[in-house]
């Protein structure tokens, strides 16, 4: 007979508690923001802090093949 008003209560409750951890878990958006800390001087685009030199001098000769080869090798910067 029992199932009154308080175990229902208790059993939303946890229900809810259960989405809310679930929900947390989800997005590493603000994470991935945040990571990234280099920036090429050029047009101003970021790149994730793991990024290598070499990525950016391909970035360079790609997207600035105009720039002279000093810029270009140093035209990435860490923020």
């Amino acid at each position: 007979m029992g199932g009154g008003n308080a175990q229902k209560s208790k059993m939303a409750r946890e229900k809810n508690l259960e989405k809310q951890r679930a929900a947390a878990k989800g997005s590493q958006l603000d994470s991935n923001k945040k990571a990234m800390s280099i920036q090429c001087k050029v047009c101003m685009q970021t790149f994730i802090c793991t990024t290598s030199e070499v990525k950016c001098k391909e970035h360079a000769e790609a997207k600035h093949p105009k720039s002279d080869l000093h810029n270009t090798t140093m035209a990435c910067d860490i923020r």
